[in-house]
């Protein structure tokens, strides 16, 4: 029986929420998958992340298997991996969280100000793992700036000093990481994609990054949808945020490009589709979730260049043979990423004194084209009028360097907003 089948015999539905038959049943459901009891470690945040009340009932009778009294909030995340597999969609992945911090909070009342308070800096150090142990990342955030961060988001107070240096050494020691199945752990990558690619577990969406963020990881989905192919010459630009790309690292490099779902895969040899993707491969990658393809008129080096803008802020630059080809990627690019972005999240750390991107989730969006071209028209609105006001209080002449910069930083991201806005409402749902 697979657990699919387990949980619906588990959830009946006609249960009003609540019922003493309901809670027990959670109870029940909530035992079998901390015991493991013909579910698989991948199978348990799937069932907890679900948006429905026997599932919040579920989350809450398992996370009573867990006492994290007197433990700290880095140790108590620790423990708490060791149960599971952090997977499935990012909003599963957020509300597996939430039901951490409510119980963490539960267990420590005195630590921190609130439950929001505790998912706040549970946030941040998924956010700080990440940024001391992710793949091309450039510079790593100092102690100063995780602190300075935070500021003002603990009920509207600092949270410790003490507590956040502690946080921050403990994770830049040692990241975060979660249990896998044990049948995961005896596979490479490169066995894992074959047996995917090859229809043995056709549903199955690995995912293409560090791991050491769930809402950062790029979806690999082998049944995704081919948009277009072909040869490309790729140069890197600006690395993650911005970041000039050292010279060394900047030259031209032929692949053939497959823009497959929402990833753009950046092959050595043509593509064929009953061929397993090389680690090589997976990590020339590009996601083009909230990314903003365009040409590229501030280079004249070579024609038929377009640039692509990724959601962290990475460019990189795209020769073509053609101009027709040149802006036949450009428009696929566009309509792939305004039909499919997920909507973004606000940002999990940062304060009115710190400008902080939101987070851009990779996962596809669950809304229909309809409302995704509502919710883009939306943003739209609202970052047009937020650059609005924003430019309407420039800083004085007198305030520090650092001030100026946190402006202009606000400033040149929301004016990428409306731009790359403005282009996916334009785009061809």
């Amino acid at each position: 029986m697979g657990s699919t089948e387990i949980l619906e015999k588990e959830t009946p539905g006609n249960l009003s929420n609540g019922t003493s038959s309901n809670v027990e049943a959670a109870k029940r459901l909530a035992k079998r998958l901390y015991h493991l009891d013909r579910f698989k470690r991948s199978d348990v945040a799937k069932h907890l992340g679900k948006n429905n009340e026997f599932s919040k009932l579920v989350a809450e009778e398992y996370l009573k298997f867990f006492d994290f009294t007197g433990m700290t909030l880095d140790q108590s995340l620790r423990y708490f991996f060791k149960a599971f597999s952090l997977v499935g969609e990012t909003q599963e992945r957020e509300r597996v969280l939430i039901h951490f911090s409510n119980r963490y909070f539960y267990c420590n009342p005195d630590t921190i100000a609130s439950q929001d308070g505790v998912h706040c800096l549970t946030c941040a150090i998924m956010l700080l793992n990440t940024d001391l142990h992710g793949h091309n990342i450039g510079k790593k955030m100092t102690c100063q700036e995780f602190i300075a961060n935070l500021q003002g988001v603990n009920e509207g107070v600092d949270f410790s000093k003490d507590l956040l240096k502690a946080l921050y050494n403990s994770i830049k020691n040692e990241k975060l990481e979660w249990a896998v199945d044990d049948e995961e752990k005896k596979k490479s990558p490169s066995e894992s994609t074959e047996e995917k690619v090859n229809g043995t577990h056709p549903k199955t969406i690995s995912r293409i990054g560090s791991t050491t963020n769930p809402f950062l990881d790029i979806p690999h989905d082998p049944n995704a949808a081919v948009y277009k192919s072909g040869f490309l010459a790729r140069k890197i630009h600006a690395d993650m945020d911005g970041k000039k790309t050292p010279r060394g690292k900047r030259g031209w490099k032929t692949f053939y490009a497959v823009l497959k779902g929402t990833v753009l895969y950046l092959q050595k040899d043509e593509y064929k589709p009953e061929k397993a993707l090389s680690e090589e491969d997976l990590k020339n990658a590009v996601s083009v979730h909230h990314a903003l393809a365009s040409k590229a008129t501030d280079y004249e080096k070579k024609p038929n260049v377009f640039k692509l803008k990724t959601a962290d802020w990475r460019v990189l630059l795209f020769q073509t043979q053609s101009q027709e080809e040149m802006q036949g990627w450009i428009n696929k690019i566009n309509c792939v990423a305004a039909v499919f972005s997920a909507p973004p999240f606000p940002a999990a750390i940062g304060s009115q004194k710190k400008f902080s991107r939101p987070l851009l989730p990779a996962t596809t969006t669950k809304l229909s084209q309809e409302e995704q071209l509502k919710s883009h028209e939306s943003k739209l609105k609202q970052i047009t009028t937020e650059l609005a006001e924003h430019r309407s209080y420039p800083p004085d002449k007198k305030v520090k360097a650092k001030d100026v910069d946190e402006y202009k930083l606000k400033d040149h991201y929301l004016e990428f907003e409306v731009c790359c806005t403005q282009m996916l409402v334009n785009a061809d749902f």
